[in-house]
């Protein structure tokens, strides 16, 4: 029997872009945020636990780097790594996060310390760092798409956070502005390296498994997150 057809290059972006529905931007903890319904310690926690996240973006993409042989696509693609961790008088996304962290009350040294992450999200994360290092690098590109989603909840935060979070200082709102631009720029190479390599309807469906997982990853944060902050069950809350 022969194989599905493939879908065209304009169905196959529309399946991709239809993965927006598991989108952390509906999860309930980033809905109760993005409605101010969160106390300054459960902002907090969510910024401490998101800066393992963004510590770890420069790894996945270097991880990335190591297993492309094609010159053209390294020679963009580094470009995600100087974003983070900065270059010349641009001070990058990882110190623009540790600003944030100090605007919602953090010192930088908790942050740094990663004390306050769990192991919920520990574990998503370092999952999503290891895919990346273990696949190709058109896989791993792939899922890097959930950035399609991006810019309108970074907008979301931007439009909203400071009349629902006066108390967060406004220099802490430099890393949404930054990655408005970053995130859009990224994700057209990112999405047109998938649409060229994806093409049999076997590998298409293969690059939506793999931006489903990316999107369980994030999805996966969030779980963590309400369960230590909104159920008040941390870790081992059972422990005697």
């Amino acid at each position: 029997m022969a194989g599905k057809k493939p879908w065209s290059r304009e169905e196959f972006e529309q399946k991709l872009q239809e993965k927006e529905c598991f989108y952390h931007i509906h999860h309930p903890f980033q809905v109760l945020m993005n409605n101010g319904k969160l106390n300054q310690y459960q902002v907090q926690g969510w910024v401490a636990n998101r800066f393992y996240y963004h510590t770890c973006i420069p790894l996945k993409d270097a991880a990335i780097l190591a297993n492309c042989s094609q010159r053209s696509v390294r020679r963009q693609w580094v470009q995600r790594i100087l974003d983070h961790d900065g270059y010349g008088e641009d001070v990058g996304g990882i110190e623009a996060w540790l600003q944030l962290g100090e605007a919602v009350g953090l010192s930088r040294e908790t942050l740094e310390s990663q004390q306050q992450v769990l192991p919920g999200v520990r574990f998503a994360v370092d999952a999503y760092v290891n895919f990346a290092r273990h696949a190709t690098w058109q896989e791993a590109v792939c899922s890097s798409l959930t950035e399609l989603f991006a810019p309108s909840l970074h907008q979301q935060r931007l439009d909203n956070w400071p009349r629902y979070y006066p108390w967060i200082k406004a220099e802490g709102y430099h890393y949404f502005r930054k990655r408005l631009n970053e995130a859009r720029r990224d994700v057209r190479h990112g999405l047109e390296a998938t649409l060229d390599y994806f093409q049999s309807r076997t590998q298409q469906e293969q690059a939506l498994a793999i931006l489903q997982f990316k999107l369980d990853v994030l999805w996966t944060l969030l779980d963590a997150l309400w369960m230590a902050y909104i159920e008040n069950r941390p870790p081992y809350h059972t422990e005697l």
